[in-house]
C-alpha cells in the first residue's frame, strides 16, 4: 500500500464520501472505489460499509484511517524538514488571490503573520480566478485564495470561510432604508453584475434564477472595486459579500442590506498537490485558519 493510496483513504474516510474523497485527490469516482476494494482485498477485511449515506467507517477503517493519517502527517513533518535543511529559511511568501479577498482582509492577515514571522514578507499578487489556479499548479506561488473553491488534479483547495451577501446599494436608493430584503424585490431593478465568466456571478444568477427573479444588468465588471464606484453613481442594486463592504458603508458611501433568503460566498485556499511548504506558508495557513 502506497502514500497516494493512504491519503486516498484518508480523505475518504474523513469526508465520509468516495466521490469527495476522489474529488480531493484528483481521481474519479470508480478509480477511487476500486482503491479502496483492493485495499480491503488486500487487507482481508472490509474497511467501509457503501450501503449507508454518509458512508460508515468500519472498526478496520478507523484503524487505517489513523494510521494512515499518522504515516502522512510525519511524511510531511519529514520532506518540510529536509526542504528546510536544503535551503536558506525563506524571506517571503508567494500569495496569488482574487481581487475580491480585498486590500483591508490582506492586511490585516498581513499584521498577524508579521508578528509571528519578523523578517519574512507577503508577496500578494491579484489576479483572476484562472490565473490563480494556474499560478498555484505552476509552482509560482505558495497559496491561493479564491472563491467557490474546487479541487483539481494539479491542485488541493482547502475551505476557509462562508461570507455572507448582501444587497448593495447607494444611499439615496428606494431600498436603503430597509433592515432586509427578499431577494423576490429585486425583480425588474437595475443589477451591477460580475462578468459573466466568473463563477461569483454563475452562483448569484443561479440564487435569482431559483427564486424566479429577473434583473437588468447595463454594467459587468470582474472586480468588487468596480462595481461599487458604479453602485455609488447609479440608482442599481447589487449581490456583494458584506466584508467587501464595511469600510464603504461605515463611510456612508453605500448601504448593505441583508437578504431574506440567505446566500453565502464560500473561499478557500489553494495548495499545489504534494508541495511541501516552507514554514513560512504553513504559518500563513495557520492564520488563515485562525482568522476564519
Amino acid at each position: 500500500m502506497d502514500l497516494d493510496q493512504l491519503q486516498l483513504f484518508r480523505d475518504i474516510a474523513h469526508t465520509r464520501s468516495i466521490s469527495r474523497g476522489a474529488e480531493m485527490n484528483g481521481l474519479t469516482q470508480s478509480a477511487a472505489s476500486q482503491a479502496v476494494q483492493e485495499m480491503e482485498r488486500r487487507l482481508g477485511v472490509q474497511l467501509l460499509d457503501r450501503s449507508r449515506r454518509p458512508l460508515v467507517v468500519l472498526p478496520a477503517g478507523q484503524l487505517l484511517y489513523d494510521f494512515a493519517r499518522d504515516v502522512l502527517r510525519r511524511r510531511q513533518d519529514l520532506l518540510a524538514q529536509l526542504e528546510e535543511l536544503k535551503n536558506e529559511p525563506a524571506r517571503a511568501v508567494r500569495i496569488a488571490a482574487i481581487y475580491s479577498v480585498g486590500l483591508n482582509q490582506m492586511s490585516r492577515l498581513e499584521e498577524e503573520f508579521r508578528r509571528r514571522m519578523p523578517g519574512v514578507r507577503i508577496e500578494v499578487s491579484y489576479l483572476r480566478p484562472e490565473k490563480v489556479y494556474q499560478a498555484v499548479a505552476e509552482d509560482r506561488v505558495d497559496l491561493g485564495l479564491v472563491s467557490y473553491p474546487a479541487s483539481t488534479r494539479e491542485v488541493a483547495a482547502i475551505p476557509w470561510k462562508e461570507e455572507p451577501m448582501v444587497v448593495a446599494c447607494n444611499p439615496g436608493h428606494r431600498l436603503a432604508g430597509r433592515q432586509k430584503i427578499s431577494v423576490t424585490e429585486l425583480a425588474g431593478e437595475a443589477f451591477v453584475g460580475f462578468d459573466e465568466d466568473l463563477p461569483i456571478s454563475r452562483e448569484i444568477e443561479r440564487f435569482l434564477r431559483e427564486h424566479g427573479v429577473r434583473v437588468q444588468v447595463p454594467l459587468r465588471f470582474d472586480n468588487i472595486q468596480s462595481m461599487k464606484e458604479a453602485l455609488r453613481l447609479e440608482p442599481a442594486v447589487s449581490i456583494l459579500p458584506l466584508p467587501m463592504l464595511e469600510d464603504d458603508v461605515a463611510e456612508g458611501r453605500l448601504v448593505a442590506v441583508p437578504l431574506v433568503e440567505p446566500l453565502t460566498r464560500p473561499l478557500g485556499v489553494l495548495q499545489r498537490r504534494r508541495k511541501v511548504l516552507t514554514r513560512a506558508a504553513r504559518t500563513f495557513l495557520d492564520v488563515l485558519k485562525q482568522a476564519a
